[in-house]
């Protein structure tokens, strides 16, 4: 039976995944709620949904299902552990949570509840991740041993419009958000193709120089002054992945700012900013750029990205890749609006489908726990001085 959602928080990156919810044919109804109400007042009269909450607690006391979750980052774990226990599902945007001990409340609600809990974790379906899952499945990299995983952002690309937009006149305060505590990207990106979960982590953390007031321990919410931060972790199978968190970064614009690099005994799947070569120890260099290259969902007019800023639009009208499976996904997805590598159809559809069938999604809450704690941890590893910590581990999700 379709169940019925509310959005929580009218922002930026709700317009794309509410007019997805609003299309599937798994969901009934949509609505919206933000504290800045004429957020959700012009999200609904645009995208034709069934109506305005006035709060969460007031969404939360309605009859909706299920809510997803699109507040700023560091809110996710108590909004989430209080929808559960209202009775609700969730879908959440990344990350999971800002600390240890919110990543735990969340999987404890879970288990008590019984209910679905997703993390909209998009490198889970980054065609470079999602062609690692397939060579890791055939075997072709013997054993998987070292990855590479990388979310470089510069400030300069969209992010500044993105927390004005976000934070108002005190903007500068959450921009600093601690780029290890941001890791999703990266570290989801490699165990999503690696069947294994870190144990331990050496980070180092780069001082910001701008001197914009951005990442300032004056300024910061957070007392952070780290922009740029590393982190090479130690996994449970006796391998090892480094991450790589940026946000001042030369990067050109346009090109993908999250990237893989897997290294087995018999082969390597090695991404650059211009191509996806596979290495085979007993065969030729093989390109398989093309396999793994997004086609273009809709154009820069959707009126999902009005908000958006322009620097930001790539990120959210790719379509699907050649590796894609997209066979499952309901027709009444097709010709809109995805994203981030066309992985927002896929994600959508994940977590309707585990509310319906009541399954567990891909990125369930202990998925969501290995793709985020490893971060924190290795932001503390930064602050001192790259100490190597051991990063605890809440298990696999129940059968």
């Amino acid at each position: 039976m379709p169940f019925s959602l509310g959005i929580v928080g009218a922002g930026q990156f709700a317009g794309g995944f509410a007019t997805l919810f609003n299309a599937h044919p798994g969901v009934s109804r949509v609505t919206v709620t933000d504290a800045i109400a004429e957020r959700a007042t012009t999200l609904v009269r645009e995208l034709g949904l069934a109506g305005v909450e006035p709060d969460f607690e007031a969404m939360l006391a309605s009859d909706v299902d299920a809510v997803a979750i699109f507040t700023q980052r560091w809110t996710h774990g108590p909004l989430v552990v209080q929808a559960l226990r209202a009775g609700k599902h969730v879908y959440s945007a990344v990350p999971m949570a800002f600390t240890r001990e919110e990543i735990a409340a969340i999987i404890e609600a879970v288990k008590e509840t019984g209910l679905t809990y997703m993390m909209g974790e998009t490198s889970q379906y980054n065609p470079v991740t999602v062609l690692a899952q397939q060579k890791a499945a055939a075997g072709a990299f013997g054993r998987v041993f070292y990855a590479e995983g990388d979310y470089v952002h510069d400030m300069d690309h969209g992010f500044y419009a993105a927390y004005q937009y976000s934070g108002g006149a005190d903007w500068k305060r959450t921009a600093s958000y601690p780029p290890m505590k941001y890791p999703t990207h990266a570290i989801g990106g490699v165990l999503g193709a690696w069947n294994t979960h870190a144990v331990s982590v050496s980070a180092v953390g780069v001082p910001d120089q701008r001197g914009d007031g951005v990442f300032d321990t004056s300024v910061s919410m957070f007392d952070n002054d780290f922009s740029n931060a590393s982190a090479l972790f130690e996994t449970a199978d006796g391998g090892s992945f480094r991450t790589n968190e940026f946000r001042r970064v030369g990067l050109a614009e346009g090109v993908p700012e999250s990237r893989f690099t897997f290294y087995g005994t018999e082969g390597i799947l090695e991404q650059n900013s211009l191509s996806t070569l596979w290495h085979n120890r007993s065969g030729a260099l093989e390109d398989l750029s093309e396999s793994v290259r997004p086609g273009q969902a809709s154009g820069k007019n959707d009126p999902a990205l009005a908000n958006v800023d322009p620097k930001l639009h790539d990120s959210f009208i790719s379509g699907h890749a050649p590796v894609h499976d997209t066979s499952a996904l309901p027709d009444e997805l097709t010709g809109l609006g995805n994203g981030h590598m066309g992985s927002h159809h896929l994600l959508v559809h994940d977590f309707v489908t585990a509310v319906n069938e009541q399954t567990l999604p891909t990125v369930n809450a202990w998925v969501a726990a290995r793709y985020t704690l490893p971060g924190i941890v290795a932001h503390e590893s930064a602050l001192r001085g790259g100490e190597r910590l051991p990063i605890d581990d809440f298990g696999d999700a129940p059968q």
